[in-house]
């Protein structure tokens, strides 16, 4: 098979172009080509004003203007119009760019990602329902179909799968079993409505709060916090889950309804104390025998990834299948195995509702976790959006991805019960390795999903419980694959404080709850943040020995420094939060040089009676800043320290003269440049 480039020249095709890495069905080859890095809609395009569109898969012969196939001419006001429209349309709304212009050469690649993320996604989805969730099985289904939809019309990114997450899901069911305890009233036969009114009332609050953080172009929060608070997070995360699983693999959950232990810490008290007296063997075979075949398949796909077969063998489905036709063979209930049994949609009483109807009494102790749940999904949403965007060339936009996650959470909260649905890192990796290249491959996954919903859960009467939390502690160790490289490299670097933040919030989610973790992390990561903006960044300046040119004391060591002048370069713009300690860091310059020193320390400078300021650097400076630095002026000039201003920028002068801080000091001190500064003070 060829494919022509350029002009008549052939090119070889590969039949499994771009099926590259493990994924979960066998593949269908020879339908991915070429077109997979066209963009949307081109950006330069969109800035010049352009109404040129890309065409998936078309050629340019075909691609012709609107007013060229009619022959009719629209006025031109009109016309502008019309096609400004069309382009904000497009951007917005981004299916409207890809679907009128899809080509056929990239369904096969679409329609092979679709289905095998369907057949991960499905026993994936049923286990965070009933064992994360605390819900029936069909809230993780229809969170892995009901939202992926709208999220397809609006989202930007092309390969970004859109279904319910492992540690937002743990954090639904802890919310859930909150409301069970503490509802004294609640009769047992309620206990399902309860779940399902606070899992939508959740998620109703996160499609609104993901919405409200995009429409206010909030979409910047994703660079506060840093890497090493995510990965105590999420280690913090996969260890709970760990936890939260050994319970039904041991065979234990009976007796944890009745000893109901409350944290994490707690759990683990429980089943060191009883898993040796009172767990059920067969439950635990099978649990321990299904992970250890789940993790084989996956080595063995490791050690063969260039066999396509063995690759794409769908270890997950494969083991489903597997146990529940041998539970149901050999009937594993009656030997006590917990099965899934008869599984009603359940949604309270409509399959659409509104979200507010049953679940507005629920709405204000379910806040905080809906806050969490949609700063956690957004982090994770869009590092696998980048990671796709970069890959297959073309870039994303974080507040229209709220936006569109805020829009696919409201959507799905039309369905009572819903889990929250985010983006997954590494399902859209495998999404994009089997050859999605539109969101064309959600809609199928999500078609899928909802039929197995409806006409497949049946047939799953007899899959025993345990072998859905083996399933999770598969995709568990996956979390902690990461953490040794992580931890090793901190400590190589000497990363103390990302250390730290690590062990906090992983030591706080394992005391006492995830939510108390990821909260208290948050706010030591936001005080470092404003810590951090709130220092000047200044330099001693001194001349470079033997030239007329001037550099950081700190960085050249041989740098002579001017005995009784003391010359500070500001190395950035000054605004409210930077300038408030400018005062006391120049003291500390001033009587300590550059080198951290104590207070408690002899001071080892004179104090100056010269003062310049290099302000190259300074861009802008707000009010506030003018403000202060005009007090910070009249304070050395009553010490009677001479003060000099250079490199002064146009747009700082300007705020300067308006303060009075060019009439405070006199024309007569501000230079164009250091050295026409430095001469003058040694004329005087």
């Amino acid at each position: 098979m060829t494919q022509k480039s350029g002009g008549n020249a052939t090119e070889p095709v590969s039949w499994f172009h771009s099926l590259s890495t493990a994924t979960s069905v066998s593949s269908l080859p020879g339908m991915v080509h070429g077109a997979e890095r066209t963009p949307l809609v081109n950006q330069s395009d969109v800035e010049a004003g352009h109404t040129t569109h890309a065409h998936y898969g078309s050629s340019p012969s075909m691609r012709t203007s609107t007013s060229e196939n009619t022959g009719v001419e629209l006025p031109k006001d009109t016309t502008k119009r019309n096609s400004m429209f069309r382009k904000r349309v497009r951007y917005y709304v981004p299916s409207t760019a890809w679907i009128p212009d899809y080509s056929v050469s990239l369904l096969g690649g679409d329609l092979l990602a679709g289905v095998t993320l369907a057949a991960m996604l499905i026993p994936q989805s049923v286990s965070y329902g009933t064992s994360l969730a605390k819900l029936s099985p069909t809230t993780g289904l229809f969170a892995a179909a009901i939202p992926p939809i709208m999220y397809s019309l609006l989202g930007t990114s092309r390969q970004l799968n859109v279904a319910p997450e492992a540690a937002l899901s743990l954090l639904v069911g802890q919310a859930v079993s909150d409301f069970r305890r503490g509802d004294h009233h609640t009769r047992p036969e309620d206990a399902d409505a309860v779940g399902i009114a606070v899992s939508t009332a959740i998620t109703f609050q996160v499609g609104l709060f993901a919405s409200m953080l995009g429409f206010f172009r909030l979409g910047f929060l994703d660079v506060v916090l840093s890497r090493a608070l995510l990965r105590g997070f999420v280690t913090a995360v996969a260890f709970v889950i760990m936890v939260e699983q050994l319970v039904p693999m041991i065979g234990l959950v009976a007796l944890e309804n009745k000893m109901n232990p409350e944290s994490t810490l707690d759990k683990i008290i429980f089943l060191l104390e009883f898993s040796w007296i009172d767990h059920h063997k067969p439950t635990m075979l099978i649990s321990f025998g299904a992970l250890l075949v789940l993790i084989f398949m996956r080595t063995l796909k490791g050690y063969f990834r260039r066999t396509w077969w063995i690759e794409r063998l769908p270890e997950v489905l494969l083991v489903v299948v597997l146990s529940t036709i041998i539970s149901g063979y050999l009937r594993w209930d009656k030997e006590g195995v917990d099965i899934l049994g008869v599984i009603p949609i359940k949604t309270g009483g409509h399959f659409f509702s509104l979200p507010l109807k049953q679940s507005i009494s629920y709405i204000r102790g379910t806040t905080s976790t809906a806050v969490l749940i949609t700063i956690m999904g957004f982090l994770d949403s869009t590092v696998a959006a980048k990671q796709n965007a970069d890959r297959f060339g073309y870039s994303i936009s974080p507040n229209r991805e709220l936006v569109a996650l805020g829009a696919a959470n409201l959507f799905g909260s039309l369905v009572p019960g819903t889990l929250p649905a985010f983006g997954s890192i590494i399902r859209s990796k495998i999404n994009g390795d089997v050859g999605a290249r539109t969101q064309l491959a959600s809609l199928v996954t999500a078609g899928i999903t909802l039929l197995a919903t409806f006409f497949l859960l049946p047939y799953l009467y007899y899959l025993p419980r345990c072998v859905l939390a083996s399933i999770i502690c598969l995709f568990v160790i996956s979390l902690f694959s990461e953490v040794p490289h992580d931890l090793t490299y901190y400590w190589r670097i000497r990363a103390w404080t990302d250390l730290a933040m690590m062990f906090l919030t992983f030591s706080l989610s394992v005391i006492w709850n995830v939510e108390i973790g990821i909260i208290v992390s948050l706010i030591i990561s936001l005080l470092l943040v404003i810590k951090r903006s709130s220092h000047t960044r200044l330099n001693i300046l001194g001349r470079i020995p033997g030239t007329d040119q001037w550099g950081p004391i700190a960085d050249n060591p041989g740098a002579e420094d001017v005995p009784g002048i003391l010359i500070i370069r500001i190395r950035e713009s000054l605004d409210f939060a930077n300038t408030a300690q400018l005062k006391e860091r120049l003291r500390r310059l001033e009587l300590y040089g550059p080198e951290r020193t104590h207070p408690s320390e002899e001071p080892r400078r004179q104090p100056a009676s010269t003062l310049v300021f290099h302000m190259a650097d300074v861009e802008t400076c707000d009010a506030s800043a003018v403000q202060i630095f005009h007090e910070l002026l009249e304070t050395y000039q009553n010490r009677g320290v001479e003060l000099f201003v250079t490199h002064l920028r146009p747009g700082p002068r300007k705020m300067f003269e308006r303060a009075g801080i060019e009439e405070l000091l006199g024309s007569e001190a501000f230079f164009a440049t250091l050295g026409d500064a430095m001469a003058s003070i040694a004329q005087q």
